[in-house]
């Protein structure tokens, strides 16, 4: 049995990767974290940035940038490109899976958890430490985001079964809860959802208040009954 446990945490700065390095601490029990944020080009870059320094500050976890331009060269996700923004209406929510493919990065998930894989297996080599992975996924649906499944998930804890020197547990804690859950959580644990980011393509720094990310913010936090902090352009 481990003496300590030990977590690298994959964040966004989003509310559902914020949540879930507070769950970890809180719930899970890791008694050091660390944060890996991936710049791949993204426009809320400096955004997302803020937001995961402030969440690994809050956590006593050491912060890690790791730069992928080739992966945002390579995407043709809005989250990436310009292009237009369809403005959406809460009826819109109804069916998301048009909407979700504009926003898909290839193998975004599959690269970023195989960086995460790499450096924990690393750290077993160097110090015989052992690093559990935490991601902080909500699967919206396979349809537009096949790596963000259950079963996606478990395919991955398979490849570090026999890709690594000794099996890493991958762990996504929040993967089936619906976002007002999440948002509920979040507020258990303590995470202040103003340090949070999720739009796709802010407007002058701020959420722009109706791309799909934004308006799955808004809808999550009037299901929870909790204010939402957030400042949208619209």
């Amino acid at each position: 049995m481990r003496e300590s446990k030990n977590a690298i945490v994959l964040c966004s700065g989003g509310l559902d990767s914020v949540t879930a390095g507070f769950y970890a601490e809180n719930k899970l029990k890791y008694s050091k974290l660390k944060i890996i944020f991936f710049d791949y080009g993204q426009k809320s870059l400096e955004q997302e940035r803020k937001c995961s320094k402030i969440c690994a500050k809050k956590l006593g976890a050491e912060f890690i940038e790791i730069k992928l331009d080739w992966l945002g060269k390579i995407s043709s996700s809005l989250i990436n490109k310009k292009g237009k923004i369809k403005k959406l209406t809460r009826k819109d929510l109804k069916d998301t899976s048009k909407e979700s493919e504009k926003y898909y990065v290839p193998c975004r998930n599959t690269v970023f958890i195989s960086y995460a894989l790499a450096l924990a297996d690393s750290l077993w080599a160097k110090h015989k430490e052992e690093w559990d992975i935490i991601l902080g996924f909500k699967c919206e649906g396979k349809e537009s985001y096949p790596d963000t499944t259950g079963e996606f998930v478990k395919q991955m804890n398979k490849l570090s079964e026999i890709g690594c020197s000794r099996k890493i547990k991958i762990i996504a804690p929040l993967i089936y809860k619906d976002k007002e859950d999440i948002i509920i959580l979040g507020k258990k644990k303590g995470v202040d959802f103003a340090n949070t980011f999720s739009c796709y393509s802010p407007v002058k720094g701020k959420h722009c208040g109706f791309c799909l990310s934004c308006m799955l913010r808004k809808e999550g936090f009037y299901w929870a009954n909790i204010e939402d902090p957030t400042v949208y352009q619209e």
